[in-house]
């Protein structure tokens, strides 16, 4: 069941799907439950994402991005398993309390518009322009860093860290660097301690899932 904080936002997301057209995908995650988030989908054939399912992009290129600004990214793109471009808007979601409890993604696939803007491009000279990235600020490391240790908390759960087997550990660890979670400085520090295992520990569990061992 869509926890009401996030249901409010389902007709919203019909709302940008039906604008936009068949070729945007709008996808809504619950970051209370990280490893089934996908609570709502409009237009699944864009991604293939499924009800259920966990996010794939949002730490690496949402929450640690240069670009989040007042919890919103916007314009970043990344290749479906077929090779095609998806263009991505994504909105974190708050409660009332203005803690992050989930995300608004909107993606859109650029085959069409990619073959169009490739032919009028063939006819013309083009330009590029390499913009400086922007300053981070002290407040948005600070949030930044409090909504990955949220989401670390949440994937561990109130799991009991001596009772877990070794292979299960290696699970936990696996999930997270799929999904980005080490790209955030301190991020080992914070997984060994919740999961009673030292920083050394960490890097061979993330050796080991990363198939270095």
């Amino acid at each position: 069941m869509i926890k009401p904080i996030l249901a409010q936002y389902i007709p919203l997301a019909h709302m940008i799907a039906q604008t936009i057209g068949d070729d945007c995908e709008v996808v809504l995650h619950d970051l209370e439950n990280p490893q089934q988030s996908v609570v709502y989908i409009v237009n699944n054939r864009v991604t293939g994402r499924q009800v259920g399912q966990s996010f794939d992009h949002l730490v690496p290129q949402v929450i640690l991005s240069k670009k989040l600004d007042h919890d919103i990214v916007t314009n970043y793109y990344f290749h479906t398993a077929d090779g095609r471009l998806i263009k991505s808007s994504t909105a974190l979601l708050k409660d009332f309390g203005g803690k992050v409890v989930g995300a608004l993604c909107i993606n859109i696939d650029t085959t069409k518009i990619s073959q169009q803007i490739e032919w009028l491009q063939s006819l013309m000279p083009g330009s590029e322009e390499n913009a400086a990235p922007a300053e981070v600020s002290q407040e948005e490391l600070t949030h930044v860093s409090e909504i990955v240790t949220d989401l670390i908390d949440k994937i561990i759960g109130n799991k009991d860290m001596a009772r877990l087997r070794r292979e299960e550990k290696l699970e936990l660890i696996r999930f997270m660097d799929q999904r980005g979670i080490f790209l955030l400085k301190g991020a080992v520090d914070q997984v060994g301690s919740r999961m009673g295992i030292s920083r050394v520990t960490v890097y061979s569990y993330i050796d080991e899932v990363r198939g270095k061992k």
